[in-house]
């Protein structure tokens, strides 16, 4: 088992900044790739960011690529989303979750262990 806590979380204005975290506890934190979802009001889950089980990998949706960063630090069993230029299409509640590979997935099947999630609201 892998217990998942996210933080963060938070109101800010459209432009500015947040930095998720997610600690992990239980199994071998880096026997896991880790991503990062988000769900908002009536829609689905969609695929946010994963890292690799050491972080050589990452991978992000289109409409996030060069505003939001991916990081991990297995030192602390913890992995970080830094979310910059935040649009109020981003707001959503993020979910932490970690994979039964090691390597990057976009599939939310693909993720055995999930946070209860983080409220993110970017106003305009």
């Amino acid at each position: 088992q892998v217990q998942l806590v996210e933080s963060g979380g938070g109101l800010v204005q459209a432009g500015g900044s947040l930095r998720l975290s997610c600690a992990a506890s239980g199994r071998t934190f880096s026997n896991h790739a880790m991503g990062w979802f988000r769900q908002a009001p009536g829609k689905e889950r969609e695929f946010v960011a994963a890292i690799s089980y050491s972080g050589g990998g990452t991978g992000f949706t289109d409409s996030v690529k060069g505003r939001f960063t991916i990081s991990r630090d297995n030192a602390k069993n913890t992995v970080y989303l830094q979310m910059n230029s935040l649009k109020p299409e981003d707001t959503a509640v993020y979910y932490c979750a970690a994979s039964a590979y090691l390597l990057v997935h976009t599939t939310p099947n693909d993720y055995d262990y999930w946070g209860q999630g983080t409220q993110v609201t970017v106003s305009s």
